[in-house]
């Protein structure tokens, strides 16, 4: 800490230079999460100061978290769901994970996911000393509902599945897992951090949430293509008081009990995420996933006329290629399988799109 203090505009005359070192989004091709819309962005300022650790401090606050939990469970066919807003996939796949072990007693519990699940269940594993069983992809890149059969036994606490896989932007058999997990009575989680925000809003259907029985749990991303500000995620759970099971008493604040694992927990990005669910509807969001589903296909499209070869045919918008190298100056990313990977989220546009593949076609011509 500096001894003395420096003047505003020192200040945020190195700040000005360190946020200039950031990577414009403009060639940003490989994350999952986008710019935050500008409503979002006005509604979180107005709520900086909330923290929904202490809702009794900031009533109005909490009331705005739980109709953001009731807006979520109408999309996802339960309008009575439970569930709070968390810091983003991370934290609700950990949630889920510590409320399967809480509701079902094993000595030696494990969990079976597919082998596209996010990184973050390693870590809730061994934060819960959960034995991880990982299920090989099909030729499809979903996790075959056979297979994952097979791992579970008397000792499994959760079955996980993915609707829109961070590498391959896959949606795995959601109906065919929750008869699994009905018939051997265990949870079913399902990881739709990515695609809880787009699958509702493609022509194609793809169950994958509450409307299906067995669905216990489902963790969803505004912070992703809602466009919120970040953090903003939600665990969302079918019967409404479920968590209470985590419940650990916090005599000194408002609330007498609380089952979130972050205590402080802000309330402005919260706002956000309800800020712009509100302003742009059902349509808006449609027709926002329609563009970036578009900017997908041609994309792809224009890769392959430059001859390279597609990885998957991706259920949302996240694109792969077999490719080793791009233009230096673009952002991607690459699977564990070495694919090229690009997710086109809402702030890579058309002029983007082009704009990537006239650069990629220069360097390989």
């Amino acid at each position: 800490m500096l001894n003395k203090g420096l003047t505003e505009d020192d200040i945020f005359s190195f700040l000005s230079s360190k946020k200039k070192e950031d990577i414009d989004h403009r060639y940003i091709l490989s994350s999952m999460c986008t710019l935050p819309h500008p409503v979002a962005v006005k509604a979180h300022m107005m709520f900086m100061e909330t923290n929904l650790g202490d809702p009794g401090l900031f009533p109005g606050t909490a009331s705005l978290e739980r109709l953001l939990i009731e807006r979520f469970g109408t999309l996802l066919h339960h309008r009575k769901a439970g569930g709070y807003a968390t810091s983003g996939g991370t934290e609700s796949n950990i949630q889920a994970l510590r409320l399967a072990k809480a509701l079902k007693k094993s000595r030696c519990p494990n969990i079976v996911v597919p082998e596209s699940a996010h990184f973050s269940f390693q870590k809730a594993c061994d934060l819960l000393c959960l034995e991880m069983r990982t299920v090989p992809l099909g030729a499809d890149r979903r996790m075959p509902a056979d297979a994952a059969a097979e791992k579970v036994d008397k000792n499994t606490i959760c079955l996980v599945g993915v609707a829109g896989t961070t590498e391959y932007g896959m949606v795995d058999p959601i109906p065919e897992l929750a008869k699994i997990a009905y018939q051997e009575d265990i949870f079913l989680h399902v990881d739709a951090a990515f695609g809880g925000m787009v699958i509702p809003f493609l022509e194609k259907s793809m169950p994958f949430d509450f409307a299906i029985p067995g669905v216990s749990t489902i963790a969803v991303d505004p912070h992703k293509m809602g466009m919120s500000t970040i953090p903003a995620g939600v665990l969302l759970t079918r019967e409404p008081d479920t968590l209470d099971v985590l419940n650990v008493d916090t005599p000194y604040l408002t609330v007498k009990k609380e089952y979130t694992l972050a205590g402080t927990r802000p309330g402005a990005p919260v706002v956000g995420a309800l800020a712009v669910l509100d302003y742009l509807g059902v349509e808006g969001m449609k027709s926002m996933v329609k563009g970036c589903m578009a900017n997908t296909k041609r994309l792809i499209a224009g890769m392959a006329t430059l001859g390279i070869e597609q990885a998957s045919v991706p259920d949302v918008n996240v694109a792969t290629f077999v490719c080793k190298k791009v233009p230096r100056h673009w952002k991607v990313s690459w699977t564990r399988g070495g694919h090229l990977r690009i997710v086109c989220m809402p702030h890579v546009s058309r002029d983007n799109i082009e704009a990537f593949l006239k650069d990629f076609g220069d360097m390989h011509a």
